[in-house]
């Protein structure tokens, strides 16, 4: 499917900072951008620098008093959609290096604090199947609620209270796995079919054949994703980190299908 995309952010910088944005659609096998431009008014120029494991870019630029970022891009998203059930598992002795490091808990994904309760729950499970029963699980058992959580609520919290919102989903998700010792990093995305619009966090696991998508939330079709960038957990995927400060005055993000 063909996808046009269009986020805009509206802040206001009281003093000068640095930015770092991570807004522009990877190009990868399964979505191949048409075309895209990320403009922000202000004079600083845009310097870009590869994104984590070289997926996606993320550019750097500064802001001082009123700051809009625009992006927009054309992508033609065509991505198998295996059965992940039946997909297995890849032993730990094979993993590739750059794999390797999804394994280890991140700042927001402690997944010692919920190994038992993994290997209670999906331990005789293998393979897809294992991912697919801690995502059923998730999304049976953990409620979407908007503002239910903030940057430092982790995976282990949202355990516990039972709500959040995508990145809180994505966090328990991949806690699950790395307990159990399936490689999964976190994902940000635009989303076709999200409701509301916005940002989107989803998961990927790595499995026979490679990594492979899966949303806990379950809230917009797989086939309707385009990736932005991927990482350890929310710490690396914002779409933008400021070093200062900001007031954020208006965000907005659209995904429309057009062909």
């Amino acid at each position: 499917m063909r996808l046009k995309i269009d986020a805009r952010l509206d802040y206001h910088f009281p003093a000068p900072a640095d930015v770092l944005l991570a807004l522009e659609v990877a190009q990868l096998p399964d979505q191949l951008l048409v075309e895209d431009r990320l403009t922000v008014s202000t004079a600083s120029p845009l310097t870009p620098v590869e994104g984590q494991d070289s997926i996606g870019r993320r550019t750097w630029t500064a802001g001082e008093g009123d700051f809009v970022a625009h992006y927009r891009a054309t992508v033609d998203v065509e991505r198998p959609l295996p059965d992940i059930a039946q997909i297995g598992a890849v032993p730990l002795r094979e993993l590739p290096g750059l794999v390797i490091p999804f394994l280890w808990p991140s700042r927001y994904c402690l997944a010692d604090k919920v190994r038992d309760f993994a290997i209670d729950n999906f331990g005789e499970l293998q393979g897809g199947a294992q991912a697919l029963a801690m995502s059923d699980w998730i999304r049976t058992n953990i409620t979407y609620k908007p503002g239910a959580s903030d940057e430092d609520t982790t995976a282990a919290d949202t355990f516990q209270q039972k709500e959040g919102i995508c990145r809180d989903f994505a966090h328990v998700m991949i806690s699950f796995a790395r307990a159990l010792g399936m490689p999964a990093r976190m994902v940000s995305a635009y989303a076709w079919q999200l409701d509301p619009p916005d940002f989107h966090a989803v998961v990927e696991v790595y499995l026979q054949g490679g990594w492979h998508l899966i949303d806990p939330t379950g809230l917009a079709p797989i086939e309707g994703l385009a990736r932005i960038g991927i990482g350890r957990d929310a710490a690396d995927i914002s779409f933008m980190t400021i070093f200062g400060q900001a007031e954020l005055r208006f965000q907005s993000v659209t995904v429309e299908r057009i062909g």
